[in-house]
């Protein structure tokens, strides 16, 4: 039988729950243990693709195209699992599945409430995990607080697959918050107490107790919430913030959470964890390195998680280049107003990411034109590669006007346009390419140097394509396109010539960027910024080959 593993959170919101997760996952997946993660969000919206960053940050793209919650990418980069449409479940797709069902008459005419259809749709959904992955131990992060009315119908169902799989093949873990009061010196566990009489109200008693604290956890209130909370003090895993994401497995590790865990699940590891990888990765992080500054010019730059895989793609390839990269976020429409072009001059490297819309889009562009014009490194993500070959065209075609159509639909000249046969598709998410697709890498460009390989798979999140109309005037002005779509009808890399390294995918490399295998292209990139500023850095991390960068698959 799959055994599982339910987390909830409480006390407060954002206290940390998806990285305890990740963590988690990293502590079994170290003791040989084949699993998987599932995400339970309680908004009804079907998925977080329609979502405003703003909202919801980043939209995590996986394999097969499913746009899920941006804790997925934790699961992944500390798992290192591929994972799949059914990682991620919301209410918007449970009240859709069953209303469905109840308008092909499936119920039979009953009356149709959450106690037991809705809950029996989640546990099936739940249970779908293992089924398609085969995993024996599946991890389920409840998301939101304990007490938020949203997610009482998912802890109901939980309360029943214990009792229907048994206490010995569950465990449930709640991540609580441990204030500090400033005036008294103190943390109090009076909030986590009442978060687990919370829990107990609905039916559940928690197996372990996650503190999370600013301040260090004497043991006197590890027994406290012990006690009062009713677990065995060696199950309160104390858990103090760091200021590195992945020290957290580490931490956790030291207190003992994993061997607690195989105990009370009745597993058996088949080999003996081995942090020695992860250690060096601390270890690089708390090093002084050489700093250098990479401006991130996007839309969303007012909340980091909207870019939260852009961010840790450059920190894996920090780490390995051996440098410190102190990140910019510069809002692109302020580059409009002539505002952050200071601190655009101080960066040594570029990053312009994905987005949707036209607000911002002319900074961008902006930014493409100063990367060119001053022979800084850049890398363009999805948006940010066609906001380079906007720019690039206006160069050649010397035109103000050359756009995207996404942009302005009469452009006279639109480098970037939908396909041919995309334009009679009336449902916009029929246009959207998500998720993984095969590329070629042409010999002897700066993409296939990077990949080290003639061919790759990444992931994609878009709509509009680079319009082969311009192929060839834009190749005669210096555009390389070192990266093609086996059939040779869509451009995924574009770069140019005649630069230290500016360079644009289509796809997101950023998605498949790992700790200890930082992304081709991120790390290319790291090494030319690293040069521009007149820095050699001091890696920890041997550089993997792309066949090792690329084991998950």
């Amino acid at each position: 039988m799959t055994k599982y593993i339910f987390l909830t959170g409480g006390v407060v919101s954002s206290v940390g729950k998806g990285v305890t997760t990740a963590a988690l996952g990293k502590l079994m997946k170290e003791r040989g243990f084949e699993l998987s993660i599932q995400k339970l969000d309680p908004y009804i919206n079907v998925d977080p693709g329609t979502m405003s960053p703003y909202q919801h940050g980043e939209v995590y793209v996986l394999d097969d195209g499913s746009e899920t919650d941006l804790d997925l990418g934790h699961y992944e980069r500390f798992t290192e699992a591929r994972l799949s449409r059914v990682c991620n479940l919301t209410s918007g797709q449970i009240y859709s599945n069953v209303i469905a069902q109840e308008r092909r008459g499936d119920f039979l005419g009953g009356t149709i409430q959450v106690i037991p259809h809705i809950t029996n749709e989640i546990k099936a959904r739940i249970r779908e995990v293992g089924q398609v992955t085969g995993a024996e131990l599946v991890l389920v992060e409840v998301g939101g607080t304990v007490g938020d009315i949203e997610s009482l119908p998912f802890l109901e169902a939980l309360r029943q697959m214990r009792s229907e799989i048994g206490r010995e093949n569950s465990v449930f873990v709640h991540v609580t918050w441990l204030p500090y009061i400033g005036a008294t010196g103190e943390l109090k566990t009076k909030p986590t107490q009442h978060s687990v009489r919370e829990l107990r109200s609905i039916g559940i008693s928690p197996d372990v107790i996650v503190a999370r604290s600013d301040y260090p956890v004497a043991e006197s209130l590890r027994e406290k919430i012990a006690q009062f909370c009713g677990v065995e003090p060696k199950a309160v895993i104390p858990v103090i913030t760091t200021d590195i994401l992945y020290e957290v497995p580490l931490r956790l590790e030291a207190q003992g959470l994993g061997d607690y865990l195989t105990h009370r699940l009745g597993l058996t590891a088949t080999k003996t964890p081995d942090w020695s990888e992860w250690e060096r990765l601390v270890a690089q992080e708390r090093r002084d390195r050489p700093r250098v500054r990479v401006a991130i010019v996007g839309k969303y730059v007012e909340l980091r998680d909207a870019y939260m895989s852009v961010r840790e793609a450059v920190r894996h390839a920090s780490l390995a280049v051996g440098v410190e990269t102190e990140l910019l976020w510069l809002h692109s429409a302020e580059l409009e107003k002539g505002k952050g072009w200071e601190d655009l001059r101080r960066a040594h490297g570029i990053i312009v990411p994905g987005g949707f819309d036209h607000r911002g889009i002319e900074g961008k562009i902006s930014a493409a034109r100063y990367a060119r014009e001053s022979q800084i490194p850049y890398l363009g993500l999805c948006l940010g590669m066609q906001a380079m070959v906007i720019e690039f065209g206006r160069h050649v075609l010397g035109s103000e006007d050359t756009n995207s159509t996404e942009f302005d639909p009469h452009t006279p000249h639109p480098v970037i346009d939908l396909l041919p046969e995309q334009r009679g598709i009336g449902d916009k998410g029929g246009t959207m390419r998500l998720g993984l697709y095969p590329c070629d890498l042409v010999p002897g460009t700066a993409a296939q140097r990077a990949y080290g390989v003639p061919s790759i798979e990444e992931r994609h999140r878009h709509r509009f394509e680079f319009n082969n109309t311009y192929r060839e005037i834009l190749a005669e002005h210096g555009m390389v396109y070192s990266g093609i779509s086996p059939d040779g009808k869509l451009v995924e890399i574009a770069e140019l010539a005649d630069h230290p390294f500016m360079l644009g995918s289509q796809f997101h490399p950023e998605f498949l960027s790992r700790p200890n295998r930082p992304h081709p292209l991120f790390r290319a990139f790291i090494e030319s910024v690293a040069e521009r500023a007149e820095v050699k850095g001091r890696p920890a991390v041997e550089r993997a080959s792309h066949s090792e960068q690329r084991v998950e698959s």
